[in-house]
C-alpha cells in the first residue's frame, strides 16, 4: 500500500481523475473504519515501459469490518494515458453490491467514465433500499452514453457509462459517483453480517471478478508493458482477486 504521506501520481493526472481519487479516499475515511491492506511488495507501486513511454502504477488499499479490500489504482502511461480504477470488495459474510468506478483519459480528454453498484443477488437486482435511494437521485444528462461490453451483465440498471463532453458533464459524473459511494458506505455500516449466505456471496463475487477479467483492453496494456505472466498475476492478485 502507498502511504498517504508520499507524493502521489495523481498530481500529474487529468483533473477529473485527481478529483475522483480525492473524493473516494475522503469518503472512505469519513464513513469507514480503515486499516491497511497489504499487497505483495512488488505490486503496490510498479514502473515499466509501453511503446517507449514510461508506465507507472500506484495502488492504495485498505480493509474495514465490512470490506475485505478497498482498492484504488492510479496509472499513467507517459503523456498518452491516465487511468483510475476502484473496486470495493465486501467481506464474504456481507451481502453488499460491488462498487466500481473507472476513468480513462487519453491525451487530456476523458474517453471513458463508468461507475456502478453491481448487484450480487441471484436475480441480479440491487437491494430494495439501494434501488429506492438511487431512483430518488436527480436526473443527469450526458450527450455521449456508451454501450456496455459483452461481458457487462454484471452491471446494474443504474450503471453510468459515458464519455463526458465538457467540464459540466465531468462535474455531473463526479457528483453522481459521490452519491453512489456515500449511499454504499452508509448502507454498509448499517448492514449486519449474514454468515449463512457466505457461499452464495462468494460465488457472486467470483462471477463479478471472472467477468471483469475478460476486459481485453486492460490485459493488453499490462501485457505490452510487463508480459503475459505478470499481467495474469496482476489481474488475479490485485485487480480482481477472489477468496
Amino acid at each position: 500500500m502507498v502511504p498517504l504521506s508520499t507524493s502521489s501520481l495523481r498530481e500529474q493526472q487529468h483533473p477529473l481523475i485527481r478529483s475522483l481519487a480525492d473524493k473516494i479516499e475522503a469518503l472512505w475515511h469519513r464513513h469507514l473504519d480503515l486499516s491497511p491492506y497489504y499487497l505483495p511488495d512488488d505490486l503496490g507501486y510498479v514502473e515499466g515501459r509501453m511503446e517507449g513511454e514510461k508506465l507507472i502504477i500506484e495502488n492504495r488499499c485498505y480493509q474495514t469490518p465490512q470490506f475485505r479490500k478497498l482498492h484504488l489504482e492510479l496509472a499513467k502511461v507517459g503523456t498518452m494515458l491516465d487511468i483510475l480504477h476502484c473496486v470495493m470488495f465486501p467481506r464474504s459474510d456481507y451481502a453488499l453490491p460491488m462498487f466500481g468506478a473507472d476513468l480513462v483519459s487519453g491525451r487530456g480528454q476523458i474517453g471513458m467514465a463508468i461507475a456502478d453498484l453491481s448487484p450480487t443477488s441471484d436475480d441480479r437486482t440491487l437491494p430494495a433500499d439501494y434501488q429506492s435511494a438511487l431512483s430518488a437521485l436527480p436526473d443527469v444528462t450526458f450527450t455521449q452514453r456508451r454501450e456496455l461490453p459483452e461481458w457487462g451483465d454484471i452491471f446494474s440498471s443504474f450503471c453510468l457509462f459515458v464519455r463526458p463532453s465538457n467540464e459540466a458533464e465531468e462535474a455531473a459524473f463526479l457528483s453522481r459517483v459521490e452519491s453512489y459511494l456515500e449511499l454504499h458506505c452508509q448502507r454498509a455500516i448499517a448492514t449486519q453480517p449474514t454468515p449463512e449466505r457466505e457461499a452464495e456471496i462468494l460465488a457472486k463475487q467470483r462471477y463479478y471478478c471472472d467477468r471483469q477479467q475478460q476486459n481485453d483492453k486492460t490485459r493488453r496494456v499490462l501485457e505490452k508493458a510487463f508480459g503475459e505472466a505478470w499481467a495474469e498475476r496482476y489481474m488475479t492478485t490485485v485487480l480482481f482477486d477472489t477468496v
